[in-house]
């Protein structure tokens, strides 16, 4: 039990610390400001952590952790969890998420104020799953937008916020981090693009986004066989 113990002790200090790295990376890529985003990462199958409610990243330290279970209910730590604690947890009990990514990315959120759902204006819409959706407005921290951001996920990893940010979910914090990125650039370029007098964005089709989709399902590095 001693062994288990200190083997699920490194596991979360391992975690923490990349938890911490990972929203301090939000803040210098000007994806939040000040501590508008919120990071969680799941460790096991029960225990959660996620950044505390308004502590500036750059002064999170071992000792800030927060971790709760599935339910909300504290597992370690004394500072407050992130408001949007309800998003998180939701996330983690309808999808097979390990790390969420929420942030109040600029071109996102401008996006979010515009259109139901962002114009599928590149292929990398397909690594998000689909055109990516646009959860109806609720007041932030609430159960109510933790079901509305649900209902915008279904069968994508990453949906907009209505004037509010981003949220992306993944195996890895990296690749929740990463999501968010190329959401947040897919929004600048659809912005960009839109501005131009005159003129209309073109748009991918369904099948083009199917065709990419299949495509990722073989990107980047292959595990060697056995």
């Amino acid at each position: 039990m001693k062994e288990q113990g200190q083997a699920l002790a490194q596991s979360l200090d391992r975690a923490w610390q990349e938890l911490v790295a990972t929203a301090r990376r939000t803040v210098a890529d000007g994806l939040v400001v000040g501590t508008s985003g919120n990071v969680s990462v799941r460790v096991g199958e029960d225990i959660v952590l996620v950044t505390p409610s308004g502590v500036p990243y750059e002064r999170l330290g071992p000792r800030d952790v927060v971790a709760v279970d599935l339910d909300g209910t504290r597992h370690a730590g004394s500072l407050a969890p992130t408001s949007e604690l309800p998003m998180h947890l939701a996330i983690y009990r309808n999808t097979d998420a390990r790390a969420v990514v929420h942030t109040h990315a600029v071109h996102a959120t401008a996006v979010s104020t515009l259109v139901p759902e962002l114009p599928p204006v590149h292929y990398m819409t397909a690594a998000l799953g689909g055109i990516v959706r646009v959860a109806p407005y609720a007041t932030y921290g609430t159960e109510e937008l933790a079901e509305n951001m649900l209902t915008a996920l279904a069968d994508r990893t990453g949906c907009l916020l209505q004037n509010h940010g981003t949220v992306t979910y993944g195996n890895t914090l990296s690749q929740a981090y990463d999501r968010t990125a190329q959401l947040e650039w897919m929004c600048r370029l659809w912005l960009t693009a839109h501005s131009v007098p005159g003129l209309t964005p073109s748009l991918l089709t369904g099948e083009q986004l199917d065709e990419v989709g299949e495509r990722l399902r073989g990107y980047g590095q292959q595990a060697p066989p056995s």
